[in-house]
Order: C-alpha cells, then structure tokens, then sequence
C-alpha cells in the first residue's frame, strides 16, 4: 500500500510546450455557384497557436465551410489564410491535407483496415519507415486511453462508437500535425462516453499543445473545451469571439445572448475544473498485492475502500473492504468500470460521473489515465458555496 502526497509530474504546461501552429483568416469569402449571398463573408480573425478554438452558430451560419477551408476541402473564393505565416494555396492541396490533422463525426475509420492501418495511413503515405510508424501508432493508441496490444489488430466493427472515435482522433494526430480540424466529433455517441471523449481531448491537448478547431453546435461543449468561442451568425459574421468566461458574463448582443440560452449562471459552473478542488489522498494498493491486507490497511486509515493501482499508476479497481479482503491478489480489472474523470473536466461532469458510482466519489485522473486523487461531493459543494458566497460579497 501507498499514499499519494506529491504533486503530479503532469501539472501545468509552459509556453515551451505549444506545437501548434497560428491561423489566420484575413478577409475570406466563400461564395458557391447559383447563390446569391456568400456563405462566408469577409471574415477575418487569429486562431492562436497551441489553442482549441470551438465554432458554434446556427445551421447555415458557415462555420462547418469555414472549418473546411482550413486543409481546402473548400476553396475560398476570395482572400486570404495562412498556417503560421504561410498562405494555404502555397501548396498542392493534398500535401497541405497531409499536414493537417482531421477528425469528423463517427472516426470514419477504412472498415476493411485494421485500426494500426487506419492510424498508420497518412505516415505511410508520408514515407515513415515501419518501424517509426508502428511506435508512433502504438504511443497514438496508449495516449487515446486504448491498450495497443488489445485494439491494434481489431477492425473498425469491432470496435464501439466511442473507441472508433478515440482511433479517429489517434489518426488525425498521427503524422503529429500543427493543426487538428474537428467537425462534431463527438455528435454521433452517448452522452456519458461523449463526456469521457471531451475529458481524453482536454488530457490530449494539455500534453501536446495542438492547435485544434472544432465545430460543435452544442454551446456546453463549446464552453467545456473551448479556449475561446466563435459565435458566428448567418453568412459567417462573426456575433462574438472571446473566451467562454466573457461571454457567458459579458454576451456581445442579444443575438449571443439567446444563443448562450438561459441559465448562464449555471453555466459558469462548466468554467470551473476538478483540478481547482481539494483532492483526497487515500491510501491506495497496487495490482496484486494480497486483498486483506490491501483492505486491513485501508480500514486502519478510515477508509471504506480500497482503491487499486496498476504499474503505470492507473486506476485498475474500486472496491469495498469486504470484497478486497476476499481476494488473494488483487487483479488487473474490476468486474465493474471504474468511475473516473479527467482532471480537467469540468465540475458538472464530475458531479454526474458520481451519481453514476456507487463509492461516494470518483477517482481523478492526468495525463495517459495516471491517478491523482477522490474527488468528493463534500469538496463539490464546498466549492460551489465558496464561489457563491464570493459572488455575493
């Protein structure tokens, strides 16, 4: 057995660490044959490196079109973008598309390709040798949350709609492009594994620092994940472009206002993360330690549970003492998921993941799933007094 008492290696990021690339739009139409209106028009605007820029909008409004003429799947009819200073056109267009990761609704993944082959392609086609690409491959996979030696032989149709987007996300990142385009990744599954893709891309970029555009038309998505949010009207006007604490707070018009909808104050509580709370460190065993004395330890130091660890630090089982204390070793998987959150996700959606455990709480976790801590209700609702107690005053 183990306590947790240092801070995690994962914790903060520096400037050093952006490998994004900055995009700018400056002054771009869109304008398709037999219409009369442009679908974009004159839009100008900075997309920050290393940032995860979310557009939302009414269907129509261009924002999908726009997201398109980043890697020219669209061609804009008139001026200009450049990625990192260098105009788009510079380049043939499917060598500026291999440059670009790429990731829409579903994964899309090749279904006669094995998931290594679906996330080796664009390597490939880049002229990795073999080797480069099958560690790339394998690091893609274990970073997306799926063990390699498990998945990297199975096809798509063996996979569920969260872990086929999981491998779509690994081969948008696959030849580690500066900049990843996202069209509603995340539209096409449940909503609990939708949280758990949104909390595995916020541990995703914190570790690698991409420049990520995404489409949503869900405006908590939008505010969950994105560094800043593109609200656009009908023919690409820009209504807002800010960050989701200034437009939740300060909505530029009334078209905003409506579109961020009602109950923007509980919205506020989607600003705030799990890694602001105060985390208890229990004691914790490891996988194949002897059960009771996992669970004569837990009990000496008050606890109810006994929480398991594998090698790597990753949470392997929840379970009460009475169970541990039943095992000659504790083993690699529980016979019940265990309930998790990212570190960086957002109070709300720990507050559901807890309602769906039935330890009290849910386990926190960094970067590649590596434990950090229980998040309790007793710490959420301290924090939401706290914060409205500060509000108040």
């Amino acid at each position: 057995m183990s306590e947790t008492t240092q801070p995690r290696p994962d914790e903060g990021t520096t400037g050093d660490d952006v490998s994004g690339a900055e995009i700018v739009f400056d002054d771009v139409v869109k304008t398709y044959p037999g219409m009369s209106e442009p679908a974009v028009n004159s839009l100008s605007l900075t997309v920050p490196a290393g940032e995860i820029v979310m557009f939302v909008g009414p269907s129509g409004c261009g924002k999908t079109t726009t997201l398109k003429m980043i890697n020219r799947l669209h061609e804009p009819t008139s001026g200009t973008i450049t990625i990192d200073g260098e105009d788009i056109r510079s380049k043939n267009a499917t060598e500026l598309r291999r440059t670009i990761g790429y990731v829409i609704q579903g994964g899309s993944l090749f279904p006669h390709m094995t998931v290594k082959e679906n996330v080796g392609l664009v390597p490939g086609l880049l002229k990795w040798d073999k080797a480069r690409i099958a560690a790339r491959t394998d690091d893609l996979l274990e970073l997306v949350g799926l063990d390699p030696a498990r998945y990297r032989d199975r096809y798509p149709r063996e996979l569920s709609g969260g872990q086929q987007q999981r491998v779509g996300v690994a081969r948008g990142l696959a030849a580690d492009p500066p900049v990843l385009l996202m069209d509603e990744p995340f539209g096409a599954v449940d909503p609990i594994t939708r949280q758990r893709l949104q909390d595995e891309l916020m541990s995703i970029q914190e570790e690698l620092q991409k420049t990520i555009v995404c489409v949503t038309h869900d405006i908590d998505e939008a505010i969950k994940l994105g560094d800043r949010i593109l609200v656009l009207q009908e023919g690409a006007h820009i209504a807002q472009y800010d960050t989701p604490t200034n437009i939740l707070a300060a909505p530029a018009n009334e078209f905003v206002e409506d579109f961020v909808g009602s109950g923007s104050s509980l919205k506020q509580l989607s600003l705030a993360r799990v890694d602001e709370l105060d985390l208890q460190q229990p004691v914790v065993a490891t996988v194949g330690d002897p059960g009771a004395e996992a669970a004569r330890a837990a009990e000496a130091a008050g606890q109810r549970d006994v929480i398991v660890l594998d090698s790597r630090r990753r949470p392997a089982g929840w379970y009460t003492l009475r169970e541990a204390s039943r095992m000659s070793a504790l083993p690699a998987g529980s016979s019940t998921e265990v309930s998790t959150v990212d570190r960086r996700a957002t109070i709300n959606d720990a507050l559901d993941s807890m309602l769906a455990s039935t330890h009290g709480g849910v386990l926190v976790t960094g970067r590649r799933d590596e434990y950090h801590g229980v998040l309790t209700f007793a710490a959420v609702t301290d924090h939401i007094r706290a914060t409205s107690e500060e509000a108040s005053s």
